[in-house]
């Protein structure tokens, strides 16, 4: 044992962006999720058992490589909606957007990924349906968590 503290997960990420308002209605266009509360110049979305905290006061450029990964239970479903939103999908492999702020977000489904809910969380959102690919089972059972 090292004696370091060993990374378990994230909590949150926050994303800045222009106008919180506005954060909160293009991502609500596009993503069904349940507001976890405000605070001056700051939203937060809920993700589960995580949050996405959008913070206002973006001044930087596009971030062209950087970006955040988002989960989502169908991911074919995010891109149907992306495209009828107007929101232009990077070419690529994956599945990735720029918000209006610039902030690259790929999104990816859970059903294909090592990320596990707990079944409690996985009731709560009312995904229980949701079974992981094979190869997202291999890379569980590699690590000895399937």
């Amino acid at each position: 044992m090292s004696g370091l503290p060993r990374l378990v997960g994230v909590n949150h990420v926050a994303l800045e962006v222009g106008d919180i308002e506005e954060a909160v209605a293009f991502y609500g266009e596009l993503f069904d999720f349940e507001l976890r509360g405000r605070a001056p110049g700051m939203a937060f979305l809920d993700m589960g058992d995580q949050f996405l905290a959008l913070s206002e006061g973006r001044r930087q450029p596009r971030d062209d490589d950087r970006h955040f990964g988002l989960v989502v239970d169908d991911k074919e479903a995010a891109r149907r909606v992306l495209e009828e939103a107007g929101v232009e999908v990077l070419s690529g492999r994956g599945l990735d957007f720029f918000d209006p702020w610039g902030n690259r977000i790929q999104v990816v489904d859970y059903r294909d990924i090592q990320f596990t809910k707990t079944p409690d969380v996985l009731r709560a959102l009312e995904l229980e349906r949701l079974e992981k690919s094979e190869s997202a089972l291999e890379e569980l059972r590699r690590k000895g968590i399937a």
